[in-house]
């Protein structure tokens, strides 16, 4: 399906109009002639669809390198780009609320497929109790984890489950079977497309715990600046504490100084060398509060992006060995060689 000019033209004045700069996608197409026509939310997203689909798709990424899901505006081009595909593929958990939007405004029939299907998630709540209470059991000192004023609703559950390798395996099958499901002649392709990637993504599973064996139990514990790494800690046994980093986004006010002095109190309670920030975040912040409790600031992890290609994280692969080394290294561990 292809929007008619004029309502284009409707869409550029109207609700999803936004500033040039905003209006291009960096991640390139993958060319097919004849190919299926398919849509992936977000660069992450966007990797494990190219493994699979390979060169008997086209396929265009809504946002893509170095781009903010968070923060993310569609553009008329992009719309249009729904409205001309066959198959969308979507993370789902909330963590694309302007997607039905977009889709009801292109008046697109695409068939949507939620990579996020078959996987368990983490509940909010239940994340937010846990922090509470490891943060309880360094410092000693109760925590209120209600949500304070200017606090972000993220949803009900964490949509970030990318950060665990066992839930991107558990995504490459269900994006193969979309893909099967919307172009069987070429589903003996995705088959064999998606069995390679598979033994690469165990391989990286591998690779990650035994990069995390270096370091003792005791020194598994991550301060970050946003949410997004419970899967991470849950698969490969970190403990998450700060939780009041977690108004620290860049959807999200600034935390209190309330929150930043028990951050600090905690940081230093728990003996870490250092804490984490995420790219796109506020960085001014974390090397204030790093600087404050005494400890170093890591090189950025990334959470809900790929970079551009000349980047450490161009890659699904490469997000999780920059992401592993970055946090092993930093709290005294080492890591094998890739």
């Amino acid at each position: 399906m292809t929007i008619p000019m004029a309502t284009r033209r409707q869409l550029i004045g109207g609700a999803f109009a936004v500033p040039i700069a905003l209006r291009t996608g960096k991640m390139q197409p993958v060319r097919a002639d004849g190919g299926l026509q398919v849509v992936a939310t977000f660069s992450i997203l966007g990797d494990l669809v190219r493994n699979v689909g390979g060169d008997a798709i086209t396929l265009q990424v809504i946002v893509g390198p170095d781009g903010d899901a968070h923060t993310f505006e569609p553009s008329p081009e992009q719309i249009g780009w729904i409205a001309d595909a066959d198959l969308i593929i979507e993370n789902g958990l909330g963590f694309e609320p302007w997607l039905d939007d977009m889709v009801s405004a292109s008046g697109s029939s695409a068939s949507r497929v939620v990579a996020t299907a078959a996987i368990t998630p983490i509940n909010r709540a239940d994340e937010e109790d846990a922090e509470a209470h490891a943060e309880e059991t360094v410092t000693g000192e109760e925590h209120d984890n209600h949500e304070e004023e200017g606090d972000h609703d993220h949803g009900e559950f964490d949509p970030h489950v990318w950060q665990d390798v066992q839930n991107a395996i558990l995504q490459v099958g269900t994006i193969r079977d979309g893909l099967s499901g919307a172009d069987p002649a070429q589903a003996a392709r995705f088959a064999g497309n998606a069995e390679a990637y598979l033994i690469e993504l165990q391989a990286l599973d591998a690779w990650v715990r035994d990069a995390v064996e270096s370091l003792p139990v005791d020194q598994r514990i991550l301060f970050t600046s946003h949410d997004a790494f419970g899967y991470f800690a849950q698969a490969y046994g970190f403990t998450i504490l700060g939780t009041a980093l977690g108004a620290i986004s860049t959807e999200a006010a600034d935390p209190s100084a309330g929150e930043i002095a028990r951050l600090i109190d905690a940081i230093k309670a728990s003996g870490v060398p250092a804490i984490f920030l995420e790219t796109n975040e506020n960085d001014d912040l974390m090397e204030q509060i790093a600087s404050d409790a005494g400890v170093t600031l890591a090189p950025p992890l990334h959470g809900d992006a790929l970079t551009e290609a000349d980047g450490v994280a161009a890659t699904y692969i490469d997000l999780m060995r920059s992401n592993a080394t970055t946090i092993v290294t930093s709290l005294g561990g080492t890591v094998p060689s890739a």
